[in-house]
């Protein structure tokens, strides 16, 4: 059973930055399509950064365009967040789907592991 877990989550300014980690322990994450959601208290769950099994498609949240980068080596995930804004407090996830997710989908039903997420609080 593949485990997920999430690191990398604090409180920073608006405007700062974070780096978000997503490790799978004794699994190969490079042929695999991964993503990384987010959930605020009262509110759904939203994919905002997605990568294909094969890591040449991308899909972001309108939202994060231009401010969150998602990438991958062998064994983690990882979510760069900068310019961040009070909006983008919540707690992140990572997800790991089917290799065969070639172009990237933030659809939820899609992702069949997931870690317990990794809180981000924005705030002054």
């Amino acid at each position: 059973q593949l485990q997920l877990v999430e690191s990398g989550g604090s409180l920073v300014q608006p405007g700062g930055s974070v780096r978000l980690s997503c490790a799978a322990s004794g699994f190969r994450l490079d042929a695999y399509a991964v993503a990384w959601f987010r959930q605020a208290p009262g509110k759904e769950r939203e994919g905002v950064s997605c990568l294909g099994s094969t890591g040449s498609s991308t899909q972001y949240a309108d939202s994060v365009k231009g401010r969150f980068t998602i990438s991958r080596d062998n064994e983690k995930v990882y979510l760069e967040m900068n310019r961040l804004k009070p909006e983008d407090a919540a707690v992140y996830l990572c997800a790991v789907g089917s290799r065969y997710i070639i172009q990237a989908t933030c659809n939820p039903r899609e992702y069949t592991y997931w870690g317990q997420g990794s809180q981000v609080t924005v705030s002054s």
